[in-house]
C-alpha cells in the first residue's frame, strides 16, 4: 500500500485532534490500495467548512459544496491543494447534471453513498481502516467499473458519469459491469444536458489514457459520441483507396492510438483523431481509385468548429486546425528544395513543425504501413531542422560593419567583410568570444592583413563548418 505523505496525514491528525473524523476518499484511496502514487489527495470529514477554515487559516473556500482547499507549498514555484469536504448528501438532481440541494451530514457511509462508482466510494482512515460499504475493494481487485447502488439513479443524477465510466475503464484497463453498461445505454440521451466545458475536460482525460482508441469505440457503442463529435461517426463505413487498408473511422482511431503508444501529448492525439475527419465529405468515387481531394482544407475548418463547440481555447483550436490543414505536405527527396521547405515552415510555424512530423507518423501507422519514419520522412526532418537553424552569418556577431568602421577608423571596403568573416570563425570556435570588447580588440590585430587572403582563408573554414553541421544533422536522422 502506498505510503501517505506527512503533509497529507498531518491534515487528518489535525482534524482528529480537534474532535472530528477524517478519511481519505475518492481516487486517492483507489490509488493507495492499488499501490499507486495518487495525483491528488482528498479528505472527507464531519467538520463543517467554517471549522475546517479555522483549523487551517491558509485555506480557500469558494464553493457551495463544503469543499475547502488546504495549501501545501511543494517548492518555491509549486503549491499543492489538498481538498477537504464536509460529509454531505445531495437531493434530487436537475437536468441530469446538478443536485437541487446539498446538506451536510454526520455519517461517512451516507457520504460515500452519493458517489458514482464503487471504486471511488471507499474511505481510508489514518489507522489503515477501510470503510467500504459497496464492495469497491473487491471491484478494484476484479478490475470492474460498477455504480454505487442502482446504475440508473447514478446516471440520471449526473449524466457526465456516463462518460466517466468509460474513461475510468480505459484509464484503469477495467471492464464495465453488465448492469452498469446496460444502464449506460439506457441513459445516453441524458448526455445532451451536459455543458460543453465539462465534456471537454472529461474527453481530454479519456484521450490521455493509454487506450484512447478503446475509449472512442466505447463512446460510439454507448451512443455518446453523437453528443461529443458526431462528425467522427461519418467515417464509420467510409472505405478508402489503394493507400489505405482501413475505413476512415478505423484509420483515425489507429492514428490516435499510435500517438498514445508513443506517449505524445494531447495536441498530437487530438490532431491524429481529427486529421482525416473531412474525408467522408470530400470522397469521390468508390473502391481502389476513390479520391478525397481537399480533405485537409475542409478538415481544418471542421476541426476548428468541432473544438469551438466543445469550448476548447482559441489557441488550441488554431493549432489543431493548422496541423490538420498541412498534414498532407508533399515531400520527395529528389524534388523538394530548401526554398519549398522554408516556405512550408513559414506557413506552419517553426513551433509546430515537430508536431506536424509526429502527426505524419500517426497517419502512416494508422494507414497500416509498417514504418512510422521512412527515409523520406527522416530526410524531411533533416531539411526542416537545417532551414530552421540559425545560419552561419556575421549577423550573429556582437559587432557589425558600422562598429568596425567607426572604432578602427576604416574606410568602407573589402577589409570590413573580411574582418567580419574572421571574427565569425573565432566566435564559432569559442562562443564566449562573442563580446564587443573582445571582437574589437581582435579586429585591430587583423586589420592590416590582406583582405583577399583573409577572406579566402575564412571562407574555406566557414564552408567546412557548414558541411560539418550538415553531416551531423544527417547522422542525427540516420541519412548517412
Amino acid at each position: 500500500m502506498t505510503e501517505i505523505p506527512v503533509h497529507v496525514s498531518s491534515i487528518a491528525h489535525t482534524l482528529i485532534e480537534a474532535g472530528y473524523e477524517a478519511y481519505l476518499v475518492g481516487g486517492s484511496v483507489r490509488d493507495v490500495l492499488a499501490d499507486k502514487e495518487p495525483k491528488d489527495w482528498d479528505f472527507t470529514t464531519d467538520a463543517p467548512p467554517a471549522k475546517i477554515q479555522e483549523l487551517f487559516p491558509d485555506s480557500v473556500y469558494t464553493n457551495d459544496f463544503g469543499t475547502v482547499g488546504i495549501k501545501h507549498r511543494k517548492s518555491e514555484d509549486e503549491t499543492e491543494i489538498v481538498e477537504v469536504t464536509t460529509y454531505r448528501a445531495e437531493s434530487a438532481y436537475e437536468d441530469a447534471r446538478r443536485p437541487k440541494e446539498v446538506s451536510f451530514i454526520s455519517s461517512v457511509t451516507e457520504d460515500l453513498a452519493r458517489r458514482d462508482f464503487t471504486i471511488n466510494a471507499m474511505a481510508l482512515h489514518p489507522t489503515g481502516e477501510v470503510v467500504d460499504p459497496f464492495g469497491g475493494a473487491q471491484d478494484l481487485e476484479r478490475g470492474l467499473i460498477r455504480t454505487v447502488n442502482n446504475p440508473d439513479d447514478r446516471f440520471q443524477e449526473d449524466a457526465l458519469r456516463l462518460m466517466r465510466a468509460i474513461r475510468f475503464a480505459c484509464q484503469l484497463n477495467f471492464s464495465i459491469e453488465d448492469e452498469t453498461w446496460d444502464a449506460l445505454h439506457r441513459n445516453a440521451d441524458n448526455f445532451a444536458h451536459i455543458a460543453s466545458e465539462r465534456i471537454k475536460d472529461e474527453f481530454n482525460k479519456l484521450l490521455l489514457t493509454e487506450t484512447p482508441m478503446r475509449g472512442i469505440t466505447l463512446l460510439e457503442e454507448a451512443g455518446l459520441l453523437s453528443y461529443i463529435m458526431p462528425e467522427l461517426r461519418e467515417g464509420i463505413d467510409c472505405g478508402q483507396n489503394k493507400h489505405h487498408i482501413y475505413t476512415v473511422w478505423e484509420h483515425n482511431l489507429r492514428s490516435l492510438q499510435h500517438a498514445a503508444d508513443r506517449g505524445w501529448n494531447l495536441t498530437i492525439r487530438m490532431a491524429a483523431l481529427l486529421h482525416d475527419v473531412a474525408k467522408p465529405r470530400t470522397k469521390a468515387g468508390e473502391g481502389y481509385y476513390s479520391t478525397f481531394h481537399g480533405h485537409e482544407v475542409e478538415g481544418a475548418t471542421m476541426a476548428y468548429d468541432m473544438l469551438s463547440r466543445l469550448a476548447y481555447p482559441k489557441t488550441f483550436r488554431a493549432k489543431i486546425s493548422k496541423l490538420v490543414r498541412y498534414h498532407m505536405f508533399y515531400y520527395d527527396v529528389g524534388e523538394v528544395t530548401e526554398r519549398s521547405v522554408r516556405r512550408l515552415v513559414r506557413k506552419v510555424g517553426q513551433e509546430h513543425i515537430a508536431d506536424l512530423i509526429k502527426l505524419r507518423q500517426c497517419d502512416r501507422i494508422g494507414s497500416g504501413t509498417p514504418k512510422a519514419r521512412p527515409y523520406r520522412l527522416r530526410h524531411f526532418e533533416y531539411m526542416t531542422e537545417r532551414v530552421m537553424q540559425q545560419p552561419l552569418s556575421v549577423s550573429m556577431l556582437a559587432v557589425d560593419g558600422s562598429d568596425l568602421i567607426r572604432e578602427l577608423n576604416l574606410t568602407p571596403g573589402p577589409i570590413v567583410g573580411a574582418l567580419q568573416n574572421a571574427l565569425l570563425v573565432e566566435v564559432l570556435d569559442n562562443p564566449d568570444h562573442n563580446t564587443r570588447e573582445y571582437l574589437l580588440n581582435r579586429a585591430r590585430e587583423l586589420q592590416d592583413r590582406d583582405p583577399r587572403e583573409l577572406k579566402q582563408a575564412t571562407n574555406e573554414i566557414l564552408d567546412a563548418k557548414e558541411e560539418e553541421r550538415s553531416h551531423q544533422l544527417k547522422n542525427k536522422y540516420h541519412l548517412t
